[in-house]
């Protein structure tokens, strides 16, 4: 089943592929591999909130921003490979949580990144990860996510 019939199964539509802030590209495609650079939960140009997981934001909260976060590294990995179903499946994913010191749980919100691509890619969304507490993100992101996708 291609990656473009089972986002439309999902009900997911992706956004289109979010501006960089900074001196970079959002995806690079390079020997077999899309590379993204770092997503944040942008919807419609905007962060839909700012500060600290654990103070600012909520847990429940920062994971469906790493969700976001998932679908917009996929647009911009599409983007960069030439469609959506040039896209076969998932390497790895680093995810960095802004967090309030006392904060523990990154995993379970960057759960909400690799909770999504299983769901889109099935087996093919396996993949190996990192979930990292960090005590500030651009622009006073809650979360930021990249992926590293696996081309058709």
């Amino acid at each position: 089943m291609s990656v473009a019939v089972r986002l439309q199964e999902l009900g997911i539509e992706l956004p289109p592929v979010s501006a960089p802030v900074a001196a970079y590209v959002p995806a690079v495609v390079h020997d077999g591999l899309v590379y993204t650079s770092g997503q944040l939960p942008f919807v419609a140009g905007a962060l839909p909130e700012t500060g600290k997981v654990g103070a600012d934001v909520d847990a429940d909260a920062a994971k469906g921003y790493a969700r976001t976060c998932a679908l917009n590294a996929l647009a911009a990995a599409a983007d960069a490979a030439g469609g959506i179903d040039r896209i076969a499946g998932v390497l790895r994913v680093g995810g960095f949580v802004a967090s309030d010191p006392s904060f523990t749980g990154q995993p379970g919100v960057i759960n909400g990144a690799s909770e999504v691509l299983g769901e889109i890619f099935g087996e093919a969304g396996a993949h190996a990860r990192a979930a990292v507490g960090v005590p500030v993100l651009p622009l006073d992101s809650p979360v930021e996510v990249e992926v590293t996708f696996i081309l058709a």
